[in-house]
């Protein structure tokens, strides 16, 4: 079979390029050009996109001469900074959470590489995602990966069946663990400069996003009180998109109970806190609904779980949605998910991924 494989250059794709080689597949490789922040300091240039710097196509280069493939570059800058970083600045802006890497991994990664099949003259994309793909009788399911730890089926809701049936993800079935055994067998360097894991966040050079938002948001990162319910100021802090809700870790100590964010007041530039675990929700409201499947009966409401972060433990309880039964990977406004047990209040802009067992249905975005 002729393969696209998706080469960022990282332990993963090296990996599954190796695995398919040996499996008798003849690849095309292609890596994307991404945006690069023109504003980061000079000395972080080289760094500045972390998904596709010099380092990593240097890399992704060696494994495609090695085993003898070629190997495309398409420039994706554009489109990224219009589909992904504008997301993220816009979002952060109004003091929501958003979730930049579930529009990136649809709208600009695998909607650009599976355009490039028929290009290439290829059957199938191949990916290094921690998801897996069963073909069941009447559709393709989207299951996470074995590996719960690094399990990417989070970020893959909004994947339609059109997607699906022309993907394979050949780390749905391997623990990372064993992925660095495999490194190993091929003679793949393990050195962690030289192949670093991908990075969730990866259009800004430094670690978190502080000095990022600094020079693009500058206007709303400007420091405001930090109070708590009843208007006691207990801190200061460094500006709203900062913070997210439920988020614990504030900088504000010395207090006879520790503290989380429960709201953000944009247009008083403060941060709303309480002593944790006070505040609890019964349900949470999405919008910019995505099925993999088919749409469910808006009368039915259906008994499942879902995260409402990569890699958090899932919550029981039942989804109900707006409108009527549709065909496959159909889109609905809005929705609710009403938790069997109360929780801690989600911040707005992340996603919500509906579950069955290991089974993704869908998601939307919380509001």
């Amino acid at each position: 079979m002729k393969i696209l494989i998706a080469m960022s250059g990282g332990i993963d794709s090296s990996v599954i390029a190796y695995l398919l080689k040996e499996q008798g597949h003849k690849l095309v490789g292609v890596r994307f050009l991404l945006w690069n922040d023109p504003l980061a300091p000079a000395e972080a240039q080289i760094l500045s996109n972390k998904c596709c710097d010099a380092q990593s196509a240097a890399r992704a280069k060696h494994i495609s001469e090695e085993l003898d493939f070629p190997l495309h570059t398409i420039d994706l800058s554009e489109k990224f900074k219009r589909e992904v970083v504008d997301y993220y600045l816009e979002g952060c802006k109004k003091g929501i959470t958003p979730n930049p890497c579930v529009v990136c991994n649809k709208v600009v990664r695998f909607e650009a590489l599976l355009d490039l099949l028929e290009d290439f003259d290829c059957e199938k994309l191949a990916t290094g995602h921690f998801a897996r793909i069963e073909e069941r009788p009447d559709y393709f399911a989207l299951l996470q990966g074995v590996d719960e730890e690094k399990d990417q089926s989070y970020f893959l809701y909004r994947l339609t069946q059109e997607h699906l049936s022309k993907l394979i993800f050949p780390l749905g079935e391997t623990k990372k663990s064993e992925v660095y055994e495999l490194a190993k067998k091929f003679n793949i360097p393990l050195n962690a400069e030289r192949y670093r894991e991908s990075q969730n966040l990866c259009f800004f050079p430094e670690k978190e996003p502080t000095e990022f938002l600094k020079r693009y948001l500058d206007d709303s990162m400007k420091e405001g009180e930090i109070v708590k319910r009843d208007g006691t100021k207990v801190g200061t802090h460094k500006g709203l998109p900062l913070y997210t809700i439920g988020q614990r870790r504030i900088g504000v100590g010395g207090l006879a109970s520790p503290l989380e964010v429960v709201e953000k007041d944009i247009e008083g530039n403060r941060l709303i806190v309480d002593d944790q675990n006070t505040e609890f929700v019964n349900k949470v409201c999405v919008r910019d609904l995505s099925f993999i499947n088919a749409v469910p009966d808006d009368n039915k409401p259906i008994t499942c779980e879902c995260m409402t972060r990569s890699l958090s433990k899932k919550k029981a309880g039942r989804f109900l949605f707006n409108g009527g039964k549709g065909d496959k990977g159909v889109k609905r406004e809005k929705g609710e998910f009403i938790f069997s047990e109360p929780q801690s209040p989600q911040a707005e802009g992340q996603s919500l991924v509906l579950y069955e067992g290991n089974e993704v249905i869908g998601g939307g975005i919380i509001v």
